[in-house]
């Protein structure tokens, strides 16, 4: 077995594969019909790029599928801002597919999707720019076999995409580590009095939002240095069938659930719920509606829709039915044990009762209930 075999073989089994590893065959097949300028070290031209984004038809019949279901000018400036050199910041609600764009556009552009940094309360400055070998520090003392690059320094010096997700839970002090790297485009290593300046095509893609506990703003200063492009919650319900439907399946075929896809209808329930709850009122604008304190995103109705597939696949007759998205249905809306359980009982009685065609919905989240 060769050395590509093995590495393939070991691909597929991972649970979750990279995005350059997924799509690399169409990746490949857009590089080998992709005859427009691209930037230095890029893989692509940004038209491919986006075209890899939004799916397309190639001239040799090639179909690529889209990765991003939404408006295609959101995704043009996205790619457009990675070819200048500002960094771009795609900030919006939680589960408004930020960290999936940003990976496949880190895959598109880079090639290599994982040099990331997750932010979180704890991140460190060190690991926003560079640590040490402390072994090799003590034995030798400071020296470039005992530095330690962060994916950031990198992505600097290899001309490639960095990506910080979640960039409103790092501490306010890290955060402003990036300000010098943005500007200057150079990361100063005093201890060595070196510096690591960037190489065309570098850049960085942040993801971030304001909904969550434990957010720390952007200072001026920060938000200067990006082009923040807002990804907003799908527009129609359609649309969000559409983008549950399609993850869906993907997770089911990369999971091996032994279940059928889901039934559509099913599907569109539970987009409904969300939706209906989420903006305050139903479809139709008849009935107002409490909103509970969870965001109900779509990343969380694909969460739903997908924990329902394994329940009737190991547990059932490998059809999703009411009664296998019900449970995963209460546990994403009912967050706050008192106020929510009073607002999707509310909803329950008020809206979701009075439909004749959703009886048995209804009577599975009261069971569940």
């Amino acid at each position: 077995m060769t050395m590509a075999e093995e590495k393939n073989g070991a691909s597929s089994r991972v649970l979750r594969r990279h995005a350059e590893q997924q799509f690399a065959e169409e990746l490949a097949e857009l590089k080998k019909a992709d005859t427009r300028p691209r930037p230095e070290h890029w893989e692509l031209s940004p038209w491919a790029v986006c075209t890899y984004l939004m799916g397309g038809t190639l001239e040799n019949g090639f179909e690529v599928t889209p990765k991003y279901i939404g408006s295609r000018r959101l995704m043009e400036i996205a790619v457009a801002t990675l070819a200048t050199d500002r960094a771009l910041l795609l900030y919006g609600v939680p589960g408004t597919a930020k960290s999936w764009v940003s990976e496949h556009l880190a895959a598109a552009v880079s090639g290599d999707s994982t040099l990331i940094i997750q932010g979180t309360a704890g991140t460190s400055e060190e690991q926003m720019r560079y640590g040490w070998n402390y072994a090799e520090l003590l034995a030798k003392g400071p020296s470039r076999n005992a530095l330690v690059e962060s994916p950031l320094m990198r992505a600097m010096a290899e001309g490639r995409i960095a990506r910080i997700e979640e960039l409103t839970r790092i501490p306010a002090d890290v955060q402003d580590t990036l300000i010098t790297i943005l500007s200057e485009k150079s990361l100063p290593i005093p201890e060595l009095n070196e510096e690591v300046q960037a190489v065309r095509g570098f850049n960085v893609i942040a993801t971030a939002n304001n909904r969550d506990k434990g957010v720390n703003e952007l200072s001026s200063a920060l938000k200067r240095r990006f082009n923040t492009v807002v990804l907003p919650v799908p527009a129609t319900e359609d649309e969000e069938v559409a983008i549950v439907e399609k993850r869906v399946r993907e997770m089911g075929r990369s999971l091996e659930l032994p279940a059928e896809p889901p039934a559509l209808e099913e599907v569109r329930r539970v987009v409904r719920v969300f939706r209906e709850l989420r903006n305050g009122r139903t479809e139709d604008g008849k009935i107002k509606v409490k909103t509970p304190s969870g965001t109900l995103s779509t990343a969380e109705a694909i969460s739903v829709v997908n924990s329902g597939m394994a329940l009737a696949a190991h547990f059932g007759d490998g059809t999703l039915r009411a009664g296998d998205v019900a449970a995963g249905l209460v546990g994403a809306i009912v967050k706050d044990p008192v106020q929510d359980r009073v607002i999707w009982h509310e909803y329950l009685e008020t809206v979701m009762k009075e439909r004749s065609d959703w009886k048995d919905l209804y009577r599975a989240c009261r069971n569940v209930d």
